[in-house]
């Protein structure tokens, strides 16, 4: 099982690589507006495959154009550096024109 990170270790990762990431309770969450409804369920698409190969898998609302991507490791009862390292690459995949 993955390891739970500290306070300090989570405050840190959001600060330093993560700053449009927020932390409510045990999860870290980031909403982004998409220019279209398609275009946000592409994004959602590209996260899904990358949550299916690192077998770790967001909670993901989409509203309209609205997408907000929630992460926290279940198994683990809070986050861990899964959740860092996923959010990081959802970050990647979305594009200045949809933050």
């Amino acid at each position: 099982m993955a390891r739970l990170l500290d306070d300090a270790d989570v405050t840190e990762a959001l600060e330093s690589d993560l700053p449009l990431w927020v932390r409510e309770d045990d999860a870290i969450i980031r909403s982004v507006t998409a220019s279209t409804f398609a275009e946000g369920v592409r994004l959602v698409d590209q996260v899904a495959v990358l949550a299916e190969q690192r077998d770790h898998h967001p909670d993901i609302d989409i509203r309209w154009t609205a997408v907000t991507f929630r992460l926290s490791t279940h198994s683990a009862g809070g986050l861990t550096r899964k959740d860092l390292d996923l959010a990081a690459e959802i970050d990647q995949l979305i594009s200045p024109s949809s933050a």
